[in-house]
């Protein structure tokens, strides 16, 4: 299977981080959170891909601890960055004799950029509990990095949309 298989069988859409999604599930249950409107689903979940041609996810982060599963393609290397500023970098895939993970829990509040370095593509899963409400989801800027991250921001600046 190619990626543009992946796309179309997946009902794949370009996602606002870059790269494709498709939502797959969200309960119809909810729970009560301090959160902008209140109510969130108790659970989503979604495919992510990254392709040669859209190889960034880049920095964002959500009031929901994330878990991501890998699906298959080329791992996909995380950056995650807490707000103290330390950065952590975690490759999602099959080869755990490489140091590969195949599942990898983002906390919640963290930065987080995920990159397709090499291959064709790479496809996982997402699991966000309390359910994914873009209300919840921040997209880096560029000016709040170089402000927040000054002595990481060269190496940052690549995954942080403009």
């Amino acid at each position: 299977m190619n990626k543009q298989d992946l796309i179309q069988k997946l009902s794949l859409v370009k996602h606002v981080e870059g790269g494709y999604f498709s939502e797959t599930y969200r309960s119809c249950l909810t729970i009560d959170t301090a959160r902008e409107g209140n109510q969130r689903n108790l659970i989503t979940s979604i495919y992510y891909l990254l392709t040669k041609e859209q190889p960034i996810g880049y920095f964002n982060k959500n009031q929901s601890p994330i878990l991501h599963y890998f699906h298959g393609g080329s791992p996909l290397t995380y950056l995650i960055l807490s707000e103290n500023g330390h950065l952590e970098r975690v490759k999602l895939g099959f080869d755990v004799t490489k140091n590969q993970v195949p599942q990898l829990l983002v906390p919640e509040n963290c930065w987080k950029a995920t990159i397709l370095e090499s291959g064709e593509y790479g496809l996982l899963g997402e699991a966000v509990s309390p359910g994914f409400d873009y209300r919840d989801m921040s997209l880096a800027t560029p000016d709040y990095f170089r402000s927040h991250f000054p002595q990481l921001w060269s190496e940052l600046a690549p995954y942080v949309k403009s």
